[in-house]
């Protein structure tokens, strides 16, 4: 009775409230009597139902903080009072330390509230990457049903949520295959280093063209501007003032490679540690770790004694003959290039579903939307940051080879023999 309540009724009301058909406490108030006397304790559970708990109860914790925000005067400045009243299970646990109890159960050190980790991750069923028959990477979900649960159970949540994981796998791919690169005395212009670089290369390109597909669909097929900034990131609010709301900046893949291939901003670190509260302690532990080396592109030019800055100076002819003696640098160049094309392409996402649109409409003399700005994302990165993020993954460690090298695009077959898919 709990699942199906979750699962249906949530996004039923969720939709009623918005069309205006019911009044915006009705769900708190149906939590309060139908749900939540009936959650069971905490260490009743095992893990895997604990995440499963975490995602559900996350889209009741989004839902009655966004109604209430939207519809109390100054709610915004005290977003936990929207959960005053809530009471879990026998014991009469407050919402919030119910969910934090639940999210500690999941052995996973997730956070007290909603995240990119249950959103996304846990609540999209399995994915896993092919090259054609050979899988490269399996990306875990919590649920075996192949349902995508959401706030309103629409087409285009399922689509988005559905898109985000598969970039998430994609990523996962690359670091996967880059990996064992990243070892003490590993090789870096081997033969098995170089057909990991061009395999890594391969699988961002397919990431890039799943961004472009998704961009070129019409918004029945994939989601509508509006629907994404008046609805979908409306229910990103905070539940504390000072927590972080789910974001695809909280991406671990993709934060991973970026301190593997190395990005050019000196306080990277520093924003990528602001946000560690609301990653898992894998994804931290990981993390820290890459931080502390050398990025793989500088462990290249090390192994090869080149200096990045000779690289930038050097005229075609002396790169040309760096080329002769070190072939495999092409193939490295066309990584790190592929690596900044995705992120061109994810921009352009982002500029396609909220940045342009949210010009159009202050141009327009519309304004913002008062809960979550569509002027930034919710981790608080405009459009001018992303766009230097984007800059200066174009300016690694190798683009002075771009003298000397016409990077071809990879064959169409080789990207399209990549693939994702949901098994589970």
């Amino acid at each position: 009775m709990i699942d199906a309540w979750l699962d249906d009724e949530v996004p039923r009301l969720n939709r009623a409230i918005l069309d205006g058909d019911a009044p915006p406490g009705l769900l708190a108030e149906q939590a309060r009597e139908v749900l939540l006397p009936h959650l069971p304790a905490v260490c009743r559970l095992d893990q895997l139902e604990a995440q499963r708990l975490v995602v559900r109860l996350g889209f009741v914790g989004a839902s009655v903080s966004r109604h209430y925000q939207e519809w109390t005067p100054n709610g915004r400045h005290h977003p936990e009072r929207a959960f005053d009243g809530l009471l879990a299970g026998a014991g009469e646990m407050p919402f919030r330390d119910y969910f934090a109890a639940l999210a500690t159960h999941t052995g996973k050190g997730h956070c007290g509230r909603d995240s990119y980790a249950s959103l996304v991750r846990w609540n999209v069923g399995t994915l896993q990457v092919h090259r054609g028959d050979e899988c490269l990477a399996e990306l875990p979900g919590v649920f075996d049903d192949g349902r995508i649960r959401s706030y309103t159970g629409t087409g285009s949540e399922e689509r988005f949520f559905l898109l985000v994981k598969q970039g998430e796998a994609l990523e996962l791919a690359v670091n996967e295959v880059l990996d064992p690169l990243t070892r003490d005395g590993a090789g870096l212009v081997c033969e098995d280093a170089v057909g990991r670089v061009r395999l890594a290369a391969e699988i961002l390109t397919a990431l890039r063209q799943l961004f472009l597909d998704f961009a070129a669909s019409p918004p029945e097929a994939s989601m509508p501007a509006e629907f994404f900034m008046d609805v979908f990131r409306q229910f990103a609010v905070h539940w504390t003032e000072d927590d972080i709301p789910p974001s695809g900046a909280l991406d671990p893949e993709a934060l991973k490679r970026d301190f593997l291939l190395g990005i050019a901003i000196p306080d990277y670190h520093r924003h990528v540690r602001r946000i560690y509260p609301a990653l898992l302690d894998g994804e931290r532990a990981v993390l820290d770790d890459l931080m502390t080396q050398p990025t793989l592109p500088e462990r290249l030019l090390s192994a090869i004694d080149v200096a990045a800055d000779d690289l930038a100076v050097a005229d075609p002819a002396d790169l040309d003959r760096l080329l002769g003696r070190h072939p495999a640098l092409a193939d490295w160049y066309r990584l790190l290039t592929e690596h900044a094309r995705a992120a061109g392409a994810h921009l352009m996402l982002s500029k396609k579903f909220l940045f342009k649109p949210q010009r159009q409409r202050d141009a327009n003399g519309l304004g913002d939307r008062p809960l979550v700005s569509n002027r930034s994302g919710t981790t608080g990165m405009n459009e001018t940051f992303l766009e230097r993020l984007t800059r200066a993954r174009q300016d690694h460690l190798l683009s002075g080879l771009q003298k000397a090298i016409k990077a071809p695009r990879i064959p169409a077959s080789r990207v399209a023999s990549v693939s994702v898919a949901q098994v589970g």
